[in-house]
């Protein structure tokens, strides 16, 4: 079949008015550019689409002794809680525009045509209290859940291609591109919503509501008995959303080199998003909160495009793609397994909002109890969005393509990813790495107590500030929830036309 392929390399000499053969580099560092010769402007516009699954099993640490889970003091992570199993349909856009030789301005737009998943019990799972407890006698959520039905626009992007070298242009170099991208949400962000709620609740009920009617009505009373009336009244209910709610910038560079009937290539790409106000993300102006920004993920990538059959001069070519690659996801505030259900949770324990600060006890207990919360400070209330723990993913994939002519080619491909186990709730109590004294250390902080003549006398010793974004019915040691081993897997067709 290889020596099969006519003109594979267009050695022959050209007439100066005899169009140019096909001599593009391999897909991933292929570009549309513009005023070459006989080819003064390129538009490529594809159309495609994606469907992902998504399962893995979401545990529960314990400090039970009962049966496998723990014992001797120590906290086990092996509770089961549910097995989450999810689905996205996604209809991929993309626009190419050449601008200049080897650089190319793009638009994509993913749009996600239906996105949800369900929490099912594992070998009687939702059936132990548990798993989804509270404080005593108050329940999270319940399993089976079902997240709600998302579509929309999951992003605009907006970015540009550039290959720096160009081994077409110059034989003895590779194919070297550069490319930054910014990604815009444009959708309403995620909140949090349950489609199937208890009698009187709302679907999705925004963090402010604290009753199940979705208005702020009765004052909620928190865990220190201190009465929480908050502003505002008839809180209408909220979307589900489809966007991630954040502005990104991704930075990717390739590299590959045509060896005959092969082409190897490798690089990397990294991004880095930033809430935007209008996302339930927590408030970064938040001076205590330990995490407040999304992870920022980098990958390193390595693959091999194998070239079986080509016909230049009539612009076909079919190519393997085989493909490597690894990534690493830094800890960070973000959308999790649990979301939908923690955050449309009616417990108490997580709708009771926290103050931001905590300020000098004026009353009679003060030497006991130098700080206590700041009324006058903000409220921080649960979204759903919670600290997630860093991992690494690995991911395999091929993809197959076909030109079938200088204007059209098609490309089907497969993808599966191996995701690391990870914490999905592990935020702190205290923030070290902000100064303190004891008068706005809150509970953060270490206390001595020395009996006198006249009476008990009390040293406290700041060990930081208070972070409002935690709640110790999901965040403390021996109560966190998990992930296990997470598998993806992704099926893409896509239709691109070359003008």
């Amino acid at each position: 079949m290889l020596l099969a392929a006519s003109s594979a390399w267009g050695d022959e000499p050209r007439r100066a008015t005899e169009r140019p053969v096909l001599n593009e580099p391999g897909e991933i560092t292929a570009v549309a550019d513009a005023f070459d010769d006989f080819d003064p402007f390129d538009l490529h516009i594809t159309v495609g689409f994606q469907q992902s699954w998504r399962s893995t099993k979401v545990m529960r640490e314990s400090y039970s002794t009962v049966g496998t889970l723990s014992n001797g003091g120590y906290t086990a992570d092996t509770m089961n809680v549910a097995k989450y199993s999810g689905s996205t349909s996604r209809l991929n856009t993309r626009l190419d525009i050449g601008v200049y030789k080897d650089f190319a301005l793009y638009l994509r737009m993913p749009i996600i045509l239906r996105d949800a998943y369900k929490l099912e019990g594992i070998d009687g799972s939702e059936n132990s209290f548990a798993a989804i407890a509270g404080a005593p006698g108050e329940r999270l959520f319940s399993v089976p859940f079902e997240s709600p039905k998302r579509s929309g626009i999951e992003y605009l992007a907006v970015g540009f291609d550039v290959d720096i070298m160009s081994q077409n242009r110059n034989p003895t170099l590779p194919t070297w591109l550069f490319g930054i991208e910014g990604r815009f949400s444009i959708s309403e962000p995620m909140r949090a919503c349950n489609p199937s709620p208890n009698q009187g609740q709302v679907e999705c009920a925004h963090p402010a509501d604290v009753d199940r009617n979705g208005k702020v009505s009765d004052p909620w009373v928190s865990s220190t008995g201190q009465s929480m009336q908050l502003e505002g009244s008839n809180v209408s209910p909220r979307s589900p959303g489809v966007s991630r709610g954040t502005t990104a910038i991704e930075l990717h560079t390739y590299i590959s080199r045509r060896i005959k009937y092969i082409e190897p290539y490798g690089g990397f790409r990294a991004m880095a998003e930033f809430a935007n106000s209008k996302s339930d993300f927590p408030n970064t102006g938040i001076e205590a909160a330990t995490v407040t920004h999304p992870p920022i993920e980098g990958w390193v990538v390595a693959g091999l495009m194998v070239i079986p059959w080509e016909n230049r001069e009539m612009f076909r070519r079919f190519t393997i793609d085989g493909r490597v690659e690894a990534a690493y996801r830094s800890e960070g505030q973000d959308y999790s397994e649990l979301f939908d259900a923690l955050g449309s949770s009616d417990a108490r324990t997580l709708r009771t909002p926290n103050y931001a600060k905590f300020t000098a006890n004026n009353e009679s207990n003060k030497a006991a109890n130098p700080s206590v919360a700041d009324t006058n400070s903000e409220k921080v209330y649960f979204t759903g969005i919670t600290d997630v723990q860093a991992h690494a993913k690995f991911r395999v994939s091929s993809s197959l393509t076909f030109q079938a002519s200088e204007y059209v080619k098609f490309q089907l491909g497969f993808a599966y990813m191996w995701v690391q186990p990870h914490f999905i709730t592990m935020d702190q109590p205290c923030n070290s790495n902000t100064n303190s004294s004891p008068d706005i250390a809150g509970p953060c902080r270490i206390t001595t107590k020395t009996a006198t003549a006249s009476g008990t006398s009390y040293n406290h010793t700041s060990t930081g500030r208070p972070n409002p974004n935690y709640r110790p019915v999901i965040n403390q040691v021996g109560r966190r929830y998990k992930v296990d081993d997470t598998s993806v897997v992704d099926l893409w067709f896509n239709g691109i036309v070359m003008f």
